[in-house]
């Protein structure tokens, strides 16, 4: 493999893992009863539509189908792309839920 599809797989394989971590975040909401785009927006208000968790709502299942996700989980691996202030949001809503 030459650099760039080296480099061309290295940014397939971070978009994919954020795909699951849009993923983990919408599934977390639907399991609490939240709405995901609301949240999000508070987060993020500039940024009306996200093509990432449209998607990942097609994928969520309902809550009494899907497995726990723990906050800390959500939390961890929002911080690890870097999504602090989705991840406050996320906080303000671990609080009014406890």
């Amino acid at each position: 493999m030459n650099n760039k599809e080296v480099e061309e797989k290295i940014i397939q394989h971070y978009q994919g893992e954020e795909k699951m971590m849009i993923l983990v975040f919408a599934q977390w909401c639907v399991n609490h009863d939240l709405n995901p785009e609301e949240l999000y927006l508070r987060a993020y208000p500039n940024q009306v539509s996200n093509m990432a968790l449209k998607e990942a709502m097609e994928l969520v299942v309902p809550k009494d189908e899907a497995g726990e996700i723990g906050d800390e989980t959500l939390l961890g691996v929002l911080s690890l792309f870097g999504n602090d202030d989705l991840a406050f949001v996320v906080t303000e809503e671990i609080a009014k839920i406890k």
